[in-house]
């Protein structure tokens, strides 16, 4: 499976966060796509209409283990996606930002 090292992210990347929501209000990456792996299939629509046309789609969790089901998942459906290997976890451990849907400071569930 393809996959990313956080380090690796540019700030433009697209990132798709498939955290559930109590995860996602505690602290994401500013700028990600939010799509719980629990609705994922239902909403499949939100991800094509804003992922960038023939670019990459960065999938996060918070440690990698549900961000590469969906990175197998678009694969199969002829999307380039990678997981980003170790997640929010190593997202923040980085200190790449973690923010709030206010834009406050916020933290990995």
């Amino acid at each position: 499976m393809p996959t990313v090292q956080v380090g690796d992210l540019k700030d433009d990347d697209f990132l798709l966060d498939v955290r559930e929501d109590d995860e996602w209000q505690a602290g994401h990456a500013e700028g990600a796509l939010h799509i719980p792996i629990s609705d994922f299939v239902a909403r499949y629509g939100e991800l094509t209409e804003a992922a960038p046309q023939d670019g990459r789609v960065h999938v996060i969790c918070r440690s990698g283990g549900r961000s590469a089901q969906v990175t197998m998942y678009l694969a199969q459906q002829g999307i380039d996606a990678v997981n980003v290997e170790g997640g929010m976890q190593v997202w923040e451990a980085a200190g790449r930002p973690v923010v709030t849907d206010r834009g406050e400071s916020g933290f990995v569930l």
